[in-house]
């Protein structure tokens, strides 16, 4: 077993099929005393690799810390679907800010999916690419809102991919009878995350980024025209900086805190599925209607890759793989004793309103997370803008700046009860 098969990242529990799969992870060193450059980045996931490598290519001089290793947070761990547009259907967005802002995030998020997949060809980055994706209804009563979303689509926001699936497709594709009717899109698709981030980090390291891991920023303040970011290995002092830290800011910056709340959410993969030809026959990704969602795809080896959770909670149940199989059996009943080989967990960093958090939290100093189990597109794109507005490139993260993300209520004591008992009950409610 190789290093990084036996590395158990200290902030996410379980050993990731991902991690067992991408060969040897490189590692970086920590920081060796105090720095100074241009931009400071806290972060080690799409968003601060991303924004350190188009930041370094074009000159600047950067810093970038990550508390643990690279790929350890929800970079290396999440679900690996694209999707498309934002978080909410564009018909939901319209409904709240008007057609025009809608359909400039829905373009935004297109440029944002041709950017991941145009940057991965172009550094040769293997992360095993593979198309398809269906949104699919556990409720009949959805069928007219899931007919209308493929219509809006094509008619209103000009994305052809689309396509309504009625109850007999949509099982059949699925290979299960527990799903009413879906979207099938074919313009989207799903990844192996950790490998597109270690190609990440590698391309932003050959482009000149200083990248330090195992160094936790412990604070941060502004003074004199500059910023210092405090950590045990020295401290960093630059002329701005880029906190992207999503789900796991913790305690670090309190504005932040109090708009990006993290949740836990679960993977399990299966061994490969020989003998079900009929689960997943096409190879797409999925995720369903339910309020907590659940996400489930097969890999390029044939497993299938499933995550969700009745309640979220901060806590790591003790066995993730009983969660897990519960929920693979009530969808595919033949699967009720296959094998889970792998079983991981992490937090994912939600807002109230399951939108990005976009903000200058500080003079000199833009926090960007909330991407709300939407990110692995919009996360690399945000990094990519906020370098396009540091270089005075492009001004197109104020679109996500001038979203209305209300801080979540009760304050530091109360939210996370809160948000369990939210949770809780929207769990509920997707029963019925």
């Amino acid at each position: 077993m190789t290093s990084q098969e036996r590395w158990q990242s200290p902030i996410a529990p379980g050993i990731s099929w991902y991690q067992a799969t991408s060969g040897e992870r490189p590692t970086y060193p920590e920081m060796d005393g105090s720095k100074t450059c241009d931009v400071a980045i806290v972060g080690g996931g799409y968003t601060g690799l991303q924004a350190a490598y188009n930041l370094a290519k074009s000159g600047v001089s950067v810093v970038l810390i990550e508390a643990c290793r690279v790929g350890d947070g929800a970079s290396g761990r999440n679900g690996g679907q694209l999707g498309t547009g934002q978080r909410w259907w564009p018909e939901e967005l319209e409904e709240k800010i008007g057609y025009e802002r809608s359909r400039a995030l829905f373009d935004l998020a297109e440029a944002a999916k041709h950017h991941l997949m145009d940057f991965a060809t172009e550094h040769q980055i293997d992360m095993e690419y593979m198309p398809g994706q269906m949104n699919v209804a556990h409720k009949e009563s959805y069928k007219a809102d899931y007919y209308e979303n493929a219509e809006i689509a094509a008619m209103r926001y000009k994305y052809p991919h689309m396509r309504f699936m009625d109850k007999a497709e949509t099982q059949e594709r699925l290979g299960s009878t527990r799903y009413y009717c879906g979207v099938r899109d074919t313009g989207t698709g799903h990844i192996q995350p950790l490998k597109l981030l270690i190609g990440l980090a590698r391309v932003a390291a050959n482009a000149g980024a200083q990248i330090y891991e195992m160094t936790k920023a412990s604070a941060i303040l502004h003074g004199s025209s500059k910023v210092m970011i405090e950590t045990s290995r020295g401290t960093i002092t630059a002329d701005r900086a880029l906190i992207a830290c999503n789900g796991y800011i913790g305690n670090l910056e309190p504005v932040t805190a109090s708009h990006v709340m993290p949740i836990r959410s679960f993977i399990g993969a299966t061994v490969p599925l020989e003998g079900h030809p009929d689960v997943l026959p096409g190879a797409e990704a999925v995720a369903d209607s339910r309020f907590v969602v659940r996400y489930f795809r097969k890999s390029k080896d044939g497993r299938l890759l499933f995550g969700g959770r009745e309640a979220y909670t901060a806590d790591n149940p003790r066995d993730i793989t009983q969660h897990i199989r519960r929920q693979i059996a009530e969808i595919y009943p033949a699967l009720r004793d296959i094998e889970i080989s792998h079983a991981w967990g992490g937090s994912v960093g939600i807002t109230m309103p399951r939108q990005p958090f976009v903000r200058e939290v500080m003079p000199g100093v833009t926090s960007i997370g909330g991407y709300s189990g939407h990110g692995v597109m919009l996360s690399n794109y945000c990094g990519k803008l906020y370098a396009d507005t540091v270089l005075g490139q492009a001004a197109d993260l104020e679109l996500f700046k001038s979203l209305d993300i209300p801080a979540f209520p009760g304050g530091a004591a109360m939210r996370a009860p809160l948000l369990f008992l939210a949770l809780s009950w929207f769990a509920l409610r997707d029963k019925f």
